[in-house]
């Protein structure tokens, strides 16, 4: 489904702050899995989002999503098959607008507004059932300006546009990293149900490794730009939060931290 082959990435390349971050890197994801990444700082897992979501251009390599390669795509034209929700709430939403608004661009992604009106007063209703099914309270407030939503809110509103569409891949941002412990939670509760309700394949990169373990069928640990963990099926149900401490503690004990 997903394939990142023979992937090289360099940055600040020939200057004092030069980082070799992938040399040779390969990632695949089957069709309908959901990832979850761990891994500290500069280890590469944002990197991968980047690379795939085309705001980051690889060095040399090539991505491929539903076999389809996409390595040279721009940004604008893999967002029509993959969907982004980001860390910060008020990104994947436009704060200014409302709900019923934010609905209807999304809802028509790819499309040609030319001078018509940019949102179908018709798909009021399909809207509204929508947001019932996120249990946010969400249904009664399409005339509501995004920007005066609680952040759970948001991110349960961008969740929702990043998958009102048909989508090969859809990529979390550490989606839950600036919300509350509760709303976070329920965000994480919400994004298993999409997931599997939409059989969308999905790449999570997380630091909240209770997450990482909780959710999904599959989990991959980054240290500078090497996969060191990978598990999955009953390795992966069989793992917990405490395993992965460990595995941190061992790297840094490796690099003579």
């Amino acid at each position: 489904m997903v394939r990142m082959e023979h992937i090289y990435k360099t940055f600040n390349p020939g200057s004092v702050n030069e980082v070799v971050l992938f040399q040779d890197f390969a990632l695949q994801i089957a069709a309908g899995s959901f990832v979850a990444v761990v891994g500290s700082n500069g280890s590469g897992k944002t990197t991968i989002l980047n690379l795939l979501c085309g705001s980051l251009p690889v060095d040399s390599g090539t991505v491929f999503v539903r076999n389809r390669e996409i390595t040279k795509l721009k940004e604008h034209q893999r967002s029509r098959f993959i969907g982004r929700v980001f860390q910060d709430p008020s990104a994947g939403t436009c704060p200014s607008l409302t709900i019923l608004e934010n609905m209807a661009l999304a809802d028509n992604k790819g499309g040609s507004y030319l001078l018509q009106r940019g949102v179908n007063r018709k798909r009021a209703d399909a809207y509204r059932q929508q947001l019932a099914e996120l249990h946010m309270g969400l249904e009664d407030k399409l005339g509501v300006l995004v920007g005066s939503l609680s952040g759970g809110q948001r991110q349960a509103l961008a969740l929702l546009i990043a998958t009102m569409t048909s989508i090969d891949l859809l990529i979390l941002d550490e989606h839950t990293a600036a919300l509350d412990p509760r709303s976070s939670e329920t965000v994480m509760q919400l994004t298993q149900r999409v997931v599997e309700e939409k059989h969308v394949t999905t790449l999570m990169v997380t630091h909240n490794l209770k997450f990482a373990v909780g959710f999904g069928d599959r989990l991959v640990m980054m240290h500078r730009g090497h996969v060191v963990l990978d598990a999955s099926g009953a390795e992966k149900e069989h793992l917990e939060a405490h395993d992965l401490t460990e595995k941190f503690n061992d790297i840094s004990l490796e690099d003579g931290n």
